[in-house]
């Protein structure tokens, strides 16, 4: 178990506190995987999301709920409050919309804009800075950042390359505390996300949902899909302290599927 010392009179009194993590986006998929390896890692972790009920199993494993839509401003605002000083930010909240290209509205940028970026800029603005020396911040990118092939997913895939630049810009920025951000990019990954992508984009393909989900595993050189579990091992990782000395990546997990 990792746990480390937060403040130097703790230390001196030799009380070992447990480090504080928030995760957004905790009730399902991706993040609740994230909160439940901080969790196993001894982390205390705030799970913060708009689902309700779906916070349920994530608060019955030891995580602290915080209900909140991340739109919102004053939603927002008590999520960067709860934040304060904490030693891990995984921000994993994010929506999807899949139509073809020429469907897209402006209400489908801003929707999904103000999710996927916005919250995530300004939750590492308003957190980032009061988090102790060798903290750090992962967000949730996407192989679509790189490689936008799904063009269904169009303004999905450029919210998730704004993270990336995001990412560069808080790495340089809070570097001097030091707070280290990175961002994964993960690619085909076993999540409710994934199962809707596969239900709505087959019929606009003309596929079937079985047709379509071969013909992504075969995309993949590895040759299958990953478990969330799995890429939350990536994401205890790149918080930990091995990677001490990275900071401003963005670390693809797709079995080669990007490999830039």
């Amino acid at each position: 178990m990792h746990l480390r010392y937060r403040k130097r009179d703790e230390r001196r009194e030799g009380m070992a506190v447990p480090p504080r993590a928030m995760v957004t986006g905790a009730a399902s998929g991706i993040g609740e995987a994230a909160a439940r390896r901080l969790l196993d890692e001894g982390c205390s972790v705030v799970a913060v999301d708009i689902n309700v009920r779906g916070l349920a199993g994530i608060t019955g494993a030891g995580a602290e709920p915080l209900v909140a839509d991340l739109a919102d401003l004053e939603d927002r605002a008590r999520v960067i409050e709860a934040g304060q000083g904490i030693d891990y930010l995984v921000n994993a909240a994010g929506i999807i919309r899949l139509k073809g290209l020429s469907e897209f509205t402006v209400d489908d940028w801003r929707d999904i804009f103000t999710i996927n970026a916005e919250a995530i800029f300004f939750l590492c603005q308003g957190i980032g800075p009061t988090m102790p020396p060798g903290s750090a911040i992962v967000n949730l990118s996407s192989s679509s950042a790189k490689l936008s092939n799904t063009v269904e997913a169009a303004i999905y895939a450029a919210s998730k390359t704004t993270i990336l630049s995001i990412t560069r810009s808080f790495a340089y920025g809070l570097a001097k505390i030091p707070v280290r951000v990175n961002a994964v990019c993960p690619a085909i990954i076993d999540t409710p996300m994934q199962d809707k992508v596969l239900e709505q984009v087959a019929p606009l393909r003309g596929m079937t949902v079985e047709e379509l989900t071969v013909a992504r595993n075969a995309s993949v050189p590895l040759g299958r899909t990953a478990s969330a579990e799995e890429l939350a091992g990536l994401i205890w990782f790149l918080l930990g302290e091995k990677p001490g000395y990275m900071t401003g990546q963005s670390v693809n997990y797709g079995g080669g599927y990007v490999t830039w």
